[in-house]
């Protein structure tokens, strides 16, 4: 369930942690993004317990993450597949923005590293800041402001 002290936060990252932030949620996430989309990929594939899974997964459908799509197989009830809405599909950014920390900072030897490439080139990518000019900018160059909004 979604942090309701969070979500009322005026800081953008207390407010997604509040979305984000329970135990699981990157995870099933880290799932979505790689194809999966059923209740049942996602409690096989990260052995989650089914409230929890469900409760995680109706946060991510709530806040617009996720959308909630039923199927129904021949002589079975209906269930759901769940996708990922525009608003989940930027979030591969910030996976991928840890999955690279981890490697660096975190690795564990013989177990495979994450390897992303632009589908039209096949050229290595990696997380970074990026300027309006496309160039990249690096940690040390980079500043963070509050700005108010225009009234």
């Amino acid at each position: 369930m979604a942090s309701a002290k969070l979500l009322d936060s005026s800081c953008p990252v207390a407010r997604s942690l509040g979305v984000l932030g329970e135990r699981w949620t990157l995870l099933i996430l880290r799932e979505a993004i790689s194809g999966t989309t059923r209740f049942a990929g996602f409690r096989d594939a990260l052995g989650v317990a089914p409230d929890v899974l469900t409760d995680r997964l109706a946060t991510l459908v709530e806040y617009g993450v996720l959308t909630r799509e039923p199927y129904q197989e021949p002589g079975s009830r209906q269930r759901f597949d769940y996708h990922l809405t525009e608003a989940g599909r930027e979030l591969h950014i910030t996976l991928a923005a840890l999955w690279q920390w981890g490697d660096k900072h975190l690795p564990m030897s013989g177990v495979p590293k994450v390897e992303r490439h632009a589908r039209e080139t096949g050229r290595p990518l990696h997380v970074a800041f990026v300027d309006d000019r496309g160039r990249e900018v690096g940690l040390d160059s980079v500043r963070s402001t509050w700005v108010q909004p225009a009234t």
